[in-house]
């Protein structure tokens, strides 16, 4: 079973840090070990094979709290949200490359050298200016590796068609992310209240998302908005700056 990075206090990016054992209601702890002789002579029931580790309270008080393990549901469930949510869709993008990218007739023309920055409306874009239009917010960061990888060129390519239609994209370069503490997950938050988190398989193929409400999740994805957003950049200038370096 994997793990999933639920949060950190540490300002440096090192301990102490939460993970989730994915597919279990279990939490991993990081943090320092404990070697005090006088502390560890009071801890009872000790197995041979168990640690210790000390972390703030605060840690756990703001990341851990859960009542129960959330289910995957397919992305078609939240389909609705792109146009029912009330002020902000708000996305981070971290992985290296997308299969549903990779599948499309856009990525094929892409490949054959076609411009494709000023792409025609389709149902997503149609739907990002409709909702726009009504005073709504689309905004997503996308981790960026230096040098880009081929599915990054394609959305670093692709984005001025999204941007045309009112989406906001910015792009952050992963080792700054990772200084940050952002997640390593792909998630949608809306308005501030509802995390919608991405399930991939080893080919970037969307198997669906695990939604939450949980006022710990939903903390997490915010200050990871909060984070992020103010340290990307623009995609336009981000695309301009990549450009001059080639």
């Amino acid at each position: 079973m994997g793990l999933r990075f639920i949060g950190t206090t540490s300002d440096g990016g090192d301990c102490p840090t939460l993970y989730e054992v994915e597919g279990s209601t279990d939490i991993l702890v990081q943090g320092d070990r404990v070697t005090d002789p006088e502390h560890l002579a009071q801890l009872r029931d000790v197995k041979p094979e168990e640690t210790f580790v000390r972390v703030p309270r605060d840690l756990l008080t703001r990341f851990a709290p859960r009542t129960e393990a959330q289910e995957m549901v397919p992305f078609s469930t939240i389909a609705h949200l792109f146009e029912d949510f009330r002020h902000t869709a708000w996305r981070l993008e971290t992985r290296r490359g997308y299969a549903t990218d990779r599948r499309s007739e856009k990525w094929q023309r892409w490949q054959a050298g076609a411009d494709i920055a000023a792409e025609p409306d389709d149902a997503w874009r149609e739907n990002v200016r409709q909702q726009v239009a009504e005073g709504k917010r689309f905004e997503r960061v996308r981790l960026v590796d230096e040098p880009l990888t081929e599915g990054q060129e394609f959305l670093l390519d692709s984005g001025p068609s999204n941007v045309a239609a009112g989406e906001d994209i910015r792009n952050l370069p992963r080792g700054r992310a990772e200084q940050l503490g952002l997640p390593d997950h792909d998630f949608w938050l809306f308005d501030s209240r509802l995390v919608a988190r991405f399930v991939f398989d080893e080919t970037d193929t969307t198997l669906g998302v695990i939604l939450s409400e949980d006022p710990a999740d939903v903390a997490a994805a915010c200050q990871a908005r909060d984070a992020a957003w103010h340290h990307a950049t623009v995609t336009t200038d981000y695309a301009r700056a990549v450009t001059s370096t080639m």
